[in-house]
């Protein structure tokens, strides 16, 4: 069984870090106390295919986040490092550009015909900012009329300069907006997903104004073919930018961005997680129209011109389109999804299911649901598998992999069935934490 004396590297690390690291890591979701403080390894030494091994040398199957995403392939996925080492070999930064960068940007237009242009970044949030940069620059105006989770940068949470609640409907609730210019108040509207009505009113208050739609193509369920019609042809009355936001969603359902499944005819898209497979990058494309701005904006960073991103974006697309990745990882989720309803069936436990196939959760109905997560994911460590209740697929991921999950689910249910009815066993556990949160 998984418990602190197993993985006594990784605690005294995290205590260490919390003394060094405002907040303990670079990325809110992979913070321990999302997870389960006093179970949760949180520091790998080693990660290959779907598996990855703690600094105690435990060795776990990972069925949870896939490294937030990016690794949709598997990690250290071979046909990826191998181009990158060579890339490295030959020197990943010069006084000249490299030539990869052409060619990605002439990959990513040919799979988005729409798309003309293409500018590049090492992250998903500055890629964002990048793009609302740019439709700024194009209109001339200011305000963004925003649905979904963006990033971290000011344009964004500004929202919650005027209500601290703005942003809780979009993915991550309690963001708080302190460090933000308080002149930026009033400049990042939000609205709710498939409501039409919800944005014909933002526009009401604020068409003259707005720079740009910027949306999520689908998180949990995708809209009707119908609605982004509609917002489409706001977008263009409004002579304004549809900035679709890939950066969770691409390459998940589709070669490409899930806007080419949905239907959806944005004016530019963001790119960054699973295009390289855990490789720092990210792209902006959109047509030349509005492209051009970035011209007559400073837009431009010493780091975006290295090699290594743009060679993995490279190697990470061919093979996803070579082996239609995307049919493995649909069918990886498929029975990850009809697994945990016949399990939670099996143990009377009411639970909802939601998501694409590719990136699915689960929550439970219950006064504690944060609590159950963290026993869920303690007991699930206890089979040496790193789970919470949240599935991105990988590549990697085999169906001998899934038997092996559903397997130790099954374990995990029958234990919170236990302590659903035994609320003394529930009192020991510290639930996983949800939303932001300060550490001390």
């Amino acid at each position: 069984m998984t418990n602190q004396k197993h993985i006594k590297k990784s605690l005294e690390l995290q205590q260490k870090a919390k003394k060094l690291i405002p907040g303990l890591s670079q990325l809110l979701s992979k913070r321990p106390d999302m997870f389960n403080p006093e179970h949760w390894p949180g520091y790998y030494s080693k990660a290959q295919g779907a598996k990855v091994w703690d600094l105690d040398g435990n060795e776990y199957l990972d069925m949870s986040i896939s490294g937030i995403g990016a690794n949709i392939l598997g990690y250290a996925e071979p046909a990826v490092d191998n181009e990158v080492i060579q890339a490295i070999t030959n020197g990943v930064s010069s006084s000249l550009n490299c030539p990869e960068e052409v060619l990605l940007a002439e990959k990513l237009c040919e799979i988005h015909p729409w798309a003309e242009q293409a500018r590049f970044a090492r992250c998903g949030g500055e890629a964002m900012t990048v793009a609302v940069r740019i439709a700024r620059a194009a209109t001339g105006k200011d305000k963004i009329a925003f649905c979904g989770y963006h990033g971290w940068h000011d344009w964004y949470l500004s929202a919650n300069i005027s209500d601290t609640g703005n942003l809780d409907d979009h993915l991550i609730p309690g963001l708080s907006p302190r460090g933000v210019p308080r002149a930026l108040k009033g400049t990042a509207i939000p609205f709710p997903f498939d409501d039409i009505q919800a944005l014909k009113d933002v526009i009401s208050h604020h068409g003259t104004e707005l720079a740009a739609i910027v949306m999520e193509p689908m998180r949990n369920f995708s809209p009707s073919a119908e609605y982004w019609r509609q917002v489409e042809a706001l977008a263009s009355e409004l002579h304004i930018p549809l900035i679709i936001d890939e950066i969770s969603m691409g390459f998940r359902i589709c070669p490409g961005g899930s806007h080419l499944q949905l239907g959806i005819n944005p004016d530019i898209a963001v790119f960054s997680k699973a295009m390289a497979n855990g490789y720092a990058m990210a792209a902006v494309i959109g047509k030349s129209k509005w492209m051009d701005a970035a011209q007559s904006s400073f837009i431009s960073s010493t780091m975006w011109t290295e090699r290594v991103g743009p060679v993995a974006a490279l190697a990470t697309i061919d093979f996803y389109q070579s082996n239609k990745v995307h049919e493995h990882l649909a069918s990886l989720g498929e029975k990850i999804k009809q697994g945990w309803l016949d399990l939670a069936a099996k143990h009377q436990l009411k639970i909802h299911v939601s998501g694409i196939s590719a990136l699915c959760h689960f929550g439970f109905e219950h006064p504690e649901p944060l609590k159950l997560k963290a026993l869920f994911i303690e007991k699930m460590l206890d089979k040496n598998i790193l789970a919470t209740n949240m599935y991105y697929a990988m590549y990697a991921h085999q169906f001998e992999h899934v038997e092996q999950y559903l397997q130790a689910v099954d374990y995990a249910f029958a234990a919170i069935k236990e302590a659903q009815d035994n609320p003394e066993l529930l009192a020991h556990i510290t639930p996983s934490t949800s939303g932001f949160k300060r550490l001390n």
